[in-house]
């Protein structure tokens, strides 16, 4: 069994029983050192471990400023890990040292093709995986041994780290990496790389001052309490719905096809329009007391399309989706906020604090430009998964609304919104970034959900929580 395939299984499985990330990591990781065969019995295993309810074993991060610095003992590994010829370095062997405070890090060579890491890996509910929180790392090159980076992760995070570059001889870059986006790309503080080796953590993200984007790393968790009781009742509530193509509930409560609103005959459902209405009724109905009609849902919403769109609007409605979660996001916010906050301004997502992300291609990882918002399209599809941590981060108590887009034929090809899904960004309680998907009636992975449509672009509009949700049943 190959280990790309192995690994989608578990993290397909870690997003459907909404585990912390930190768990599949750490699933991947054990299953990584063995091969084969071997390899599915370890898988079937460690599912079999991990599978009963429950993640209170696993740690809960400290504020970043107070993680416990380790410069102490990177000044003993100077001369003989930092600096030291590769081959000796190399033949190294891992040992663990404790800290003043009684944490335990393990000291190990992580070995590449043309670089190597010196990891300094904080101990993590008995084992270093090497992205627990506090964990450091220095690489090196191997033709010649020079510092090519320093890495922190400031959570328990493996996709949100700090990372510094040599900049001449008396300036070093910071860049801010969170799931594949760069927050923040080179950065430059007055002090040299060297320098860094043995400087406390802390002492060098203060050089960078308020550029430095600290709030990414320090997430509140009692804010998302909320939104995670939101995800537990619309779990709770899948098993009592069925897909049904153009299916939505109106005002009456009566299962309706959403073209003619006349109602649904056999098996009656709801497609990907109609079960985001049936979130934000469940939302919205504890206030209101009832539900929303279906035809103001239809209607345009904003300044959309042009001279060459309008002949399409009837038989291939390209904006459908957009002006259903913009029709649906302006209600919520009228009705839970006030009416000022159910504008377009306020409703959509237009702003996206990265500007370039990573792209992981067959010949090595890419740094790509990232446009950020198209006016009436949304964001590309490549930066949705940093673009939601941080909405988690900036905007705690809200879910998302996306209207899938691109430009499609048949002729004349022209941006067509085809699909709608709801998308909520959360912390757990001990801290681990979740992203809970809902499309047509169900559940789905997120991880296949990202990768389902290159080059598309997404549309955002955020829908506010509070309270109890009482869905139609």
């Amino acid at each position: 069994m190959r280990v790309p395939g192995t690994i989608l299984l578990i993290r397909d499985w870690q997003e459907r029983r909404n585990l912390p990330i930190l768990v599949v990591m750490g699933i991947i990781q054990i299953i990584r050192q063995v091969s084969g065969y071997k390899r599915l019995y370890a898988a079937c295993l460690v599912l079999g471990l991990f599978g009963f309810p429950g993640t209170s074993a696993w740690s809960i991060d400290v504020p970043s400023v107070k993680i416990q610095d380790d410069s102490s003992l990177r000044l003993s590994l100077v001369q003989t890990w930092f600096k030291e010829i590769p081959s000796k370095v190399l033949s190294n062997r891992s040992f663990i040292h404790t800290l003043p405070g009684g944490g335990r890090i393990q000291v190990r060579i992580e070995d590449g093709p043309r670089e190597f890491g010196i990891v300094l890996a904080r101990e993590l509910n008995g084992v270093f995986p090497g992205w627990a929180q506090g964990s450091w790392i220095l690489t090196r090159a191997k033709e010649d041994g020079a510092a090519v980076r320093i890495r922190v992760f400031l959570r328990t995070d493996p996709y949100t780290y700090v990372q510094f570059r040599p900049m001449g001889s008396d300036k070093s870059q910071i860049d801010v990496v969170l799931y594949e986006a760069y927050a923040a790309r080179s950065l430059s503080i007055p002090i040299p790389f060297d320098r860094l080796l043995t400087l406390p953590v802390e002492e060098a993200l203060a050089a960078a001052g308020r550029a430095f984007p600290r709030r990414y790393f320090d997430p509140h968790t009692e804010d998302y309490q909320d939104v995670r009781t939101l995800v537990t009742s619309i779990r709770e509530h899948l098993s009592g719905l069925s897909f049904r193509d153009d299916g939505a509930i109106d005002d009456r409560g009566r299962y309706v096809y959403i073209e003619t609103l006349e109602e649904q005959t056999g098996p009656a459902g709801l497609n990907c329009s109609g079960f985001a209405k049936w979130v934000v009724d469940g939302i919205l109905r504890p206030v209101i007391g009832g539900l929303l009609p279906i035809a103001p849902l239809k209607t345009a919403f904003g300044e959309r399309g042009s001279s060459f769109t309008d002949p399409y609007e009837a038989i291939r409605a390209p904006f459908f989706g957009l002006d259903w979660t913009r029709n649906l996001a302006s209600r919520a916010n009228s009705v839970l906020r006030s009416p000022s906050y159910g504008v377009l301004e306020e409703i959509e997502v237009r702003n996206a604090p990265f500007s370039s992300v990573i792209l992981r291609e067959r010949e090595g990882s890419v740094i790509k430009s990232f446009p950020g918002f198209l006016m009436n399209a949304g964001f590309g599809f490549e930066g949705i998964h940093p673009l939601l941590y941080t909405l988690a981060i900036d905007e705690p108590g809200k879910i998302y609304l996306a209207s899938i887009n691109n430009e499609v034929n048949p002729a004349p090809r022209m941006r067509q919104h085809f699909h709608v899904a709801v998308l909520i960004p959360y912390f757990s309680e001990n801290g681990s970034f979740q992203v809970a998907l809902f499309e047509s009636a169900e559940e789905t992975s997120f991880s296949r959900f990202k990768n389902r449509y290159p080059g598309h672009y997404v549309n955002l509009v955020r829908i506010p929580v509070e309270g109890k949700f009482n869905p139609e049943i």
